[in-house]
């Protein structure tokens, strides 16, 4: 097995088009397909703040339950989007009243249509994935070492929105441990969540999330090549995400 894990989309589907062909895809019926059948594998956060979620989510959707060509993970605006099209009162903001308002542009149809799309994805999705042949745990905001292999309610926080203390900043972040620094272990942890602005390798663990809809990059890691490709930006550039761990 081949794989090209790729790191936070939000929404920036020019972006991820481009990647697909600068890591060698073909397209066929609006598919990219690999020759040699390399598996993608994305890391979350497909939607919320860029301009095109919908079609994020359209093609995902195709990719993994239509043609069952990928895998995916769920990411913190993931779990939110999911709960809004369960109808529960989510606070629109943080990126999601963008989604939101392409997916109340559409005519009920085509509304109908994205919410299945979504909800199934979503809930066919494992919280992380234990990719074997290539030595690799895939967690939107990565996993510690005793977590790998169980489920409760602990994992699902760590997966999603890291290793939070409970506190939080002024501004309101969720203070949290750099857990990157504490692993031993000897698989692969590739996770997003986070933006850096390069690739970021702690012991066997690495960031793909290069904050492409912040400005920067849309990133794949490539394995069991250990190569990342990125592709740059059509986004404005923030400066003031990219913001380094707490500790």
């Amino acid at each position: 097995m081949k794989v090209d894990i790729i790191g936070d989309i939000h929404g920036c589907m020019d972006e991820l088009t481009q990647l697909f062909d600068e890591l060698g895809y073909r397209w066929e019926n609006n598919i990219p397909k690999h020759p040699e059948n390399r598996l993608p594998v994305f890391v979350g956060d497909l939607t919320d703040r860029g301009p095109n979620s919908i079609a994020v989510i359209q093609l995902v959707y195709r990719l993994v339950i239509e043609e069952q060509l990928a895998k995916y993970v769920p990411g913190n605006h993931c779990d939110k989007l999911y709960r809004y099209f369960q109808g529960n009162k989510v606070q629109q903001k943080h990126g999601l009243e963008t989604t939101v308002a392409e997916y109340q542009a559409l005519n009920n149809k085509q509304q109908k249509s994205v919410r299945y799309q979504f909800m199934t994805l979503y809930e066919q999705a494992d919280l992380y994935i234990v990719l074997h042949d290539v030595n690799a745990v895939v967690a939107h905001a990565g996993i510690s070492e005793e977590l790998i292999g169980k489920t409760s309610k602990k994992v699902k926080t760590f997966v999603l929105y890291g290793d939070i203390t409970g506190e939080s900043h002024e501004d309101g972040r969720p203070v949290r441990r750099d857990w990157a620094q504490e692993y031993t272990g000897s698989q692969w942890i590739v996770y997003g969540h986070t933006p850096v602005k390069q690739p970021r390798i702690i012991n066997k663990t690495i960031n793909i999330d290069t904050g492409c809809i912040f400005g920067n990059a849309l990133t794949a890691f490539r394995l069991p090549e250990e190569i990342c490709v990125s592709v740059p930006s059509k986004q404005p550039y923030v400066e003031e995400k990219f913001r380094y761990f707490d500790v």
